[in-house]
């Protein structure tokens, strides 16, 4: 009689597994496309109907995932959605890829992971694979969900697998994709461990095997705690410069060019995405629950989340050099997105500016080539023409977000002021 093991591994190695992915994001629907590139059949599961209907209509709503390859997989019959959590019976293998967000008193919100997995329980059945990549803290996979599927009377390791692999997405990234990005895989026992590395191995190009789903859940957040912490040194270094009377972009790379025990990281107006902003803070929960303090951790995230207050206060400097204030401004905000080059405001500095400056009495207006609407602090804005007009009716510019395809030459040409948190202008040719 074959075991659930070696019925895993054969699947795997032929490519007859059905694959499921719980979550149709950012996460999700890149990973879809890499199992079904590898061959599989893939259900994607999905609460809204309507990203449902458009992923089945051969549409995509991540940019980083062309409609052309949605829809080829769609026409291959490699790829269905669904909103029918009854369907995840069907899947030999599940992969929960659904938001984990950070609750206003910076706990983690894990109602996304336990709904998934009650789900997955209701239908969980002998043999299959089930896996989160959602970002969590370390302890998530073994102390939640491993008690609620272990609850159907099924043995974990025996009757069923169970994995954590941590997504490393980074969106508009144009050379780490899912497919190239080296995978850390970390399974509940040794054979949990085996059958989740031998299902994504013909999707992914190298897997990187850790001995425990603690020790992978740990891995994306010291990733993004590391990077945390030094833009955290770098934005107070931006700070001492500025009272020093130092440019700090120039010290930063002139110490670039150290070809050892350096690595370059540039300051700006706070951090944003779903990664870096909120990772370590599931690190930090975890450690208060076992009494110790994480000081880096903390220290780092109370100084990016200050930037944008930070910069305000630059604005206002220079309106007042102008003899205004910002009541009563008019101020452009350019680039709303959390980085260059996409179109993802998740916890977006930009978002930050924009409140503050209405509660300050602004008259806030922005452009964004890649996003049409922002709707922050009841205010709802839809981007306006970057032009020599536009530019000159404003008060002063505050450049947020440094996006590849903005003229920044007419800015410099036609804005009234400029504070600009990027270091964008002097790269194009002037500042003011």
């Amino acid at each position: 009689m074959t075991t659930p093991v070696a019925a895993l591994l054969a699947k795997s190695k032929d490519r007859s597994a059905l694959c499921g992915v719980v979550g149709l994001g950012y996460v999700g629907l890149p990973l879809v496309m890499e199992f079904a590139r590898a061959g599989y059949k893939v259900i994607g599961f999905d609460v809204s109907q309507k990203v449902v209907d458009l992923l089945n209509g051969g549409g995509s709503h991540i940019k980083d995932v062309p409609a052309s390859a949605v829809a080829e997989a769609v026409r291959s019959g490699k790829f269905v959605a669904t909103t029918d959590l009854t369907r995840l019976r069907e899947p030999d293998a599940i992969s929960i890829c659904v938001p984990t967000p950070l609750s206003k008193t910076k706990d983690p919100d894990v109602s996304y992971v336990l709904a998934a997995t009650d789900a997955v329980k209701q239908a969980l059945r002998r043999g299959q694979l089930v896996i989160l990549e959602s970002t969590t803290y370390p302890g998530t996979t073994r102390e939640l969900m491993l008690p609620a599927l272990e609850a159907t009377g099924l043995k974990v390791g025996e009757d069923f697998f169970l994995a954590f692999s941590p997504e490393r997405v980074d969106p508009g990234n144009p050379k780490w994709n899912t497919h190239n990005t080296p995978k850390v895989v970390g399974g509940i026992t040794p054979a949990c461990l085996q059958v989740a590395a031998a299902l994504y191995q013909p999707a992914i190009e190298k897997l990187v095997p850790v001995s425990s789903t603690e020790a992978a859940e740990l891995v994306k957040i010291l990733e993004n705690t590391f990077r945390s912490v030094n833009i955290g040194l770098v934005n107070e270094m931006a700070i001492v410069c500025d009272k020093l009377g130092v440019d700090v972009w120039e010290v930063i790379e002139a110490a670039a060019t150290k070809p050892f025990g350096f690595m370059k990281f540039t300051p700006g107006p706070g951090v944003g995405g779903h990664c870096i902003p909120l990772d370590p803070h599931y690190l930090a929960w975890k450690m208060r629950t076992l009494n110790y303090k994480t000081r880096f951790i903390e220290l780092a995230g109370e100084l990016n989340a200050a930037m944008p207050e930070y910069w305000i206060g630059k604005l206002a400097e220079r309106l007042n050099d102008a003899g205004k204030a910002v009541r009563g401004s008019t101020v452009l905000v350019l680039g709303v997105a959390y980085k260059k080059d996409i179109d993802d405001i998740r916890e977006s500095p930009a978002l930050d500016v924009i409140r503050l400056l209405h509660q300050r009495g602004a008259n806030v207006c922005y452009h964004d080539p890649f996003v049409g609407k922002v709707t922050e602090d009841g205010l709802e804005l839809a981007s306006v023409p970057l032009t020599a007009a536009t530019l000159e009716k404003v008060d002063c510019v505050i450049v947020v977000t440094d996006h590849s395809n903005v003229d920044y030459g007419l800015v410099a040409k036609h804005a009234r002021a400029v504070v600009d948190t990027r270091h964008v202008l002097p790269r194009s040719g002037g500042a003011k």
